[in-house]
């Protein structure tokens, strides 16, 4: 079981990783030390691979800062499902590996709550409840399970979406 941590509206990069820890980033095993530090410092310490993030519109705005969406994959947040993402985050997000997911689940879930994420139906699952997630398509499924589209172009020599043509 996993564990879903709710966020509200407008999380920035800043509040994901503050930008005075960049001459930290080096090292991947520093950059999982500091997600949230400041906004909610049981999260670094707390957070398990294949936990689940949901939160509010436009998650990650701010400033185009890579590491933030690197220190939550690198720490293992299974997915992050919030109705809007900031434009350059979700870019960040798509070539580096960390799952986002569009859909409003902030009324469905609650802070802290034991959930299981199934990719195979798109559903996440909390308590008794299945709560539909829209399916990703097979390309970003694939960039996904290459740990991006940096990592799928290296690996493929080409991007996800040119094999599925």
């Amino acid at each position: 079981m996993a564990t879903v941590w709710v966020f509200g509206d407008d999380v920035d990069t800043d509040q994901i990783v503050p930008g005075r820890y960049a001459p930290y980033m080096n090292a991947e095993s520093e950059l999982g030390k500091y997600p949230f530090i400041e906004a909610r410092p049981e999260f670094a310490r707390e957070v398990q691979r294949g936990d689940v993030i949901v939160a509010g519109r436009n998650f990650g705005c701010g400033s185009s800062r890579e590491y933030a969406p690197r220190a939550l994959y690198v720490v293992g947040v299974a997915a992050v499902i919030a109705p809007s993402f900031a434009r350059i985050f979700f870019r960040n997000s798509l070539n580096l590996g960390l799952r986002l997911i569009q859909a409003d689940l902030r009324d469905a879930v609650s802070d802290r709550e034991p959930v299981e994420l199934d990719w195979e139906h798109s559903v996440l699952r909390a308590g008794d409840r299945a709560l539909a997630l829209p399916a990703a398509p097979g390309w970003l499924r694939a960039a996904w399970d290459e740990g991006g589209i940096v990592h799928y172009y290296l690996a493929h020599g080409r991007l996800p979406v040119e094999a599925s043509q």
